[in-house]
């Protein structure tokens, strides 16, 4: 089977291939040498599990995600749906920012953004925790239907994911994404406002909670921060 790499990060490869006659995704986990072997296979075996249980649990929920095509452990590779025609939120950011006046941007992202928090407060009422959530683990498809939406939301990249009920690690999972939103869209500082306000009608009777935890790692950021 031919593979194609498309990306390459810290924890691992992504390739274009195909599965049974269709186009694909596979997700190569390393070896990671400074490991014992052992204890390396296991994390991996560990991740690569609580990325497949996290896409079953997120289509239960409705949240739309690559179906798991085939979990290869031994090889360390998850063949996944490929959607050809997406973009990351990242570069649709990016292209709006700069196709647009700034009023109209900021429009067009506003629904966006309210698209992402809405999401995220369905994944943390089920109480799946991401673990990496940036503007380039969330994917922009475009409809081939456009009624009312244009586009989809697709999240991926569930790597770092678990299941837990934690209001702190639901406040951890908001801080990383505001952290990741204020390191990549420095100059759109109303996409986290936007996220959080829809956040926060979609997360139900823990919402209060999860929003003081999320203040509190804030804070505490903050002050690592400072000092340095």
């Amino acid at each position: 089977m031919s593979l194609e790499i498309l990306k390459q990060g810290a924890e691992g490869r992504l390739y274009m291939s195909e599965f049974k006659g269709e186009k694909c995704l596979v997700k190569e986990r390393f070896v990671k040498r400074y490991r014992h072997a052992d204890l390396d296979a296991q994390i991996t075996r560990q991740r690569m599990k609580a990325e497949t249980k996290a896409a079953t649990r997120c289509r239960n929920a409705g949240i739309l995600v690559p179906h798991i095509l085939y979990t290869d452990l031994n090889e360390r590779k998850i063949y996944m749906e490929y959607f050809e025609n997406a973009a990351t939120a990242k570069e649709y950011i990016q292209q709006v920012v700069c196709e647009y006046q700034s009023h109209n941007a900021e429009a067009l992202l506003r629904k966006l953004s309210t698209q992402i928090g809405s999401i995220i407060g369905r994944l943390h009422v089920n109480n799946i925790i991401h673990g990496d959530l940036t503007t380039s683990n969330i994917l922009i498809n475009p409809k081939v239907d456009q009624n009312d939406d244009l586009y989809d939301v697709i999240f991926v990249d569930f790597g770092l994911s678990h299941y837990n009920q934690s209001a702190e690690d639901k406040g951890v999972d908001l801080y990383v994404l505001e952290r990741a939103l204020l390191s990549t869209h420095s100059e759109q500082p109303y996409l986290f406002e936007y996220i959080l306000e829809a956040y926060r009608k979609e997360c139900g009777k823990d919402e209060t909670m999860v929003v003081a935890k999320f203040e509190e790692v804030r804070a505490r950021g903050r002050k690592r921060t400072m000092i340095g």
